[in-house]
């Protein structure tokens, strides 16, 4: 198979990107490092694309030499956490939804069409999206906005599977700079396995690790007013 993974040059992208490799499949492992790319081409069955997810040009001019793929992996993000909401940080969330959910838009625009038919589009969202939690006004968003767009592509492609995953914490370096607890967090080795087995099986939503997102979408029952104070609490 050929399997084209943005964000590939760090935590869950790369082991996504050295697994698939070593399974014997044909890996276009994508990113804006071009050290990290070229360690990683130093896997068999690893080719390299270097681009820019939020610059919609760069894509396409980047991946012209690329027909068909039998899988599409956008798993490119960021985090950014709003530290003070009375004071909004505009920039902050402008940044943030860009990498998390313009950047989604480009990299269909360029990549939904070599996708072959009977293939399949894997969208990394966020667990986040359960619930509301404290700091996440822009991260939360973004990712809300990822699964919401998941879900109507899984309607409106015919062709397409589309598979949505909604990760719980995973230890990256992304989340090396979280300075709050992040109760079972899972490795990027674990997450990619994860993703793996649940993404080969086409499974419409992929989460991880259960017994958290479980329990995350347990606590969606309760009343809104109920949760806000229970996340108040959390908050303090």
């Amino acid at each position: 198979m050929n399997i084209l993974i943005t964000g590939a040059t760090s935590g869950i992208g790369e082991q996504l990107a050295i697994k698939y490799a070593k399974q014997g499949n044909t890996v276009i492992a994508c990113g804006r490092n071009l050290e990290k790319l070229a360690e990683l081409e130093k896997h068999t069955n690893i080719k390299t694309c270097q681009f820019d997810a939020t610059d919609l040009k760069d894509i396409k001019q980047a991946t012209l030499g690329f027909s068909a793929f039998d899988k599409v992996i956008l798993n490119a993000g960021n985090c950014e956490y709003v530290d003070d909401a009375r004071n909004f940080d505009s920039a902050l969330f402008e940044r943030v939804i860009s990498v998390n959910l313009l950047a989604m838009g480009y990299c269909l625009e360029a990549l939904l069409p070599k996708i072959s038919a009977g293939g399949q589009l894997v969208l990394v969202s966020s667990s986040v999206t359960y619930l509301p939690l404290p700091r996440s006004e822009a991260y939360g968003a973004s990712k809300a906005g990822v699964s919401y767009l998941a879900k109507s592509l899984a309607i409106d492609l015919n062709d397409v599977d589309v598979t949505l995953v909604h990760p719980g914490f995973v230890k990256t370096p992304l989340t090396d700079k979280n300075d709050f607890p992040m109760p079972m967090a899972v490795t990027a080795t674990e997450a990619a396995d994860y993703m793996i087995k649940g993404i080969n099986k086409r499974r419409k939503e992929v989460h991880f690790p259960y017994r958290f997102t479980l329990i995350l979408k347990a606590l969606r029952i309760l009343p809104l007013p109920l949760w806000l104070r229970l996340a108040k609490g959390l908050a303090r």
